[in-house]
């Protein structure tokens, strides 16, 4: 049978041809099927590739985007609506409509350091810049918070206490520039001062058709303590920028003089910055230094420009400065006490019995301020030099000034 199909298969060109053609058509579907087949696979692959690729080139041009947008460091994780970069003082209930805020160059900061010893005249004080709409901060320096509390306007200050430190302590830790950002205007003022012939609006006014970025009010030099002739009042104008005299040392000021304490120059006790002058203040106080002499004579770089321009003495609105011993104070009288107590008791014992006197003398805190004042001014010039020296990216606009600094 086997040969019968081969031999008829064969033998049979009729069968031979149809064969033949069912077996090209079928290669033919089958190419047909496979080509098609192909190309959608290719075209999936394709266009899932160009989708990948469009995808990429739309997340790099995002990450760029978002390269470009600056974010506070420690804020990468959040979107950008939720972040809030600055604060304030203001005090929030804890019931009932929040407390809303004013314009920017409308509120303006107090901060003032004080013990209760002076509280009359810091009652003084405080009332009138309330009555302008002020923030007040005080840093009670003597630890005595509830000393204040019978004042009507002590709950709308805000009190900050440690023991024994001065305000610059205070500024550096809570007076942050980003915290402070709200304020037109910061007044860093000692707590030893007359205001009777100081009007906060006229002031205001003044330093802002000036355009001062730190500035003071005049010393009235009839009852003030005045340690830079720059700073007393001048009677016979309504701010001042120089002064024409030959000061301590010998040293001439005159209309060319750009240095201090010739020009561009305040004293600590009452100083008054703007928003921008501070943020650049703040960065230069330094955190282990707490009384900040030689500060006031760098305080130009900070004048946000020409320090002889925009540092001024303010002479129609004027303050008096009794410069009250205050850090350190307290403890001297003690001990001063405790000598003359001393000294009294011998007057009336014998010989035998007398105190032995102290083989040393005693020791007075405002001798030991006043010396630690000097030994902080030492460290801050060295720092300024070496901090000079090793910044080779910075030049300094007052050149004279650096090489100058170490005979202040």
């Amino acid at each position: 049978m086997k040969k019968t199909f081969i031999s008829i298969s064969q033998n049979d060109p009729k069968r031979r041809r149809f064969f033949r053609s069912c077996f090209l058509s079928t290669m033919l579907m089958l190419s047909a099927v496979f080509l098609c087949g192909s190309q959608f696979i290719v075209r999936g692959y394709k266009e899932k590739f160009l989708s990948l690729g469009l995808v990429d080139a739309m997340h790099n041009a995002i990450s760029k985007n978002c390269e470009d947008q600056c974010r506070p460091e420690g804020t990468e994780a959040l979107p950008k609506g939720i972040v809030s970069k600055t604060s304030d003082f203001v005090m929030q209930p804890l019931w009932g409509p929040r407390i809303q805020k004013k314009p920017k160059s409308s509120t303006n900061l107090l901060a003032i350091a004080v013990g209760i010893k002076q509280k009359e005249s810091v009652n003084k004080i405080v009332k009138k810049f309330l009555s302008s709409d002020f923030i007040v901060m005080l840093f009670h320096y003597d630890g005595n918070v509830n000393g204040w509390r019978d004042l009507e306007w002590s709950g709308r200050a805000i009190h900050v206490s440690a023991m024994n430190q001065t305000k610059w302590w205070y500024a550096k830790r809570f007076l942050h520039p980003d915290i402070v950002s709200e304020y037109a205007f910061i007044f860093l003022w000692d707590e030893d001062l007359g205001i009777e012939n100081f009007n906060i609006g006229r002031y205001l006014s003044i330093i802002r058709k000036e355009g001062l970025e730190i500035s003071q009010p005049g010393l009235d030099p009839d009852y003030s303590e005045v340690h830079h002739d720059l700073t007393a009042r001048d009677k016979r104008s309504e701010v001042h920028r120089k002064i024409n005299k030959t000061i301590g040392g010998g040293r001439r000021c005159d209309e060319n003089s750009t240095d201090p304490p010739c020009t561009g120059f305040v004293e600590m006790m009452a100083p008054v910055f703007s928003r921008a002058s501070w943020r650049c203040v703040w960065h230069m106080i330094q955190n282990d230094l707490v009384h900040a002499w030689g500060l006031d004579f760098q305080l130009g770089y900070c004048a946000q420009g020409d320090r002889t321009k925009n540092i001024e003495i303010v002479d129609s609105e004027y303050i008096v400065h009794y410069g009250l011993p205050t850090l350190g104070g307290s403890a001297a009288n003690k001990t001063n006490a405790e000598e003359q107590e001393q000294a009294a008791k011998n007057m009336s014992l014998p010989s035998s019995k007398q105190l032995a006197p102290s083989q040393s003398p005693p020791s007075d805190p405002r001798t030991e301020v006043r010396k630690q004042s000097f030994v902080e001014l030492e460290i801050f010039k060295n720092r300024w030099k070496k901090a000079v020296r090793e910044d080779t990216c910075w030049i300094d606009p007052y050149q004279k000034t650096t090489q100058q600094i170490s005979k202040h």
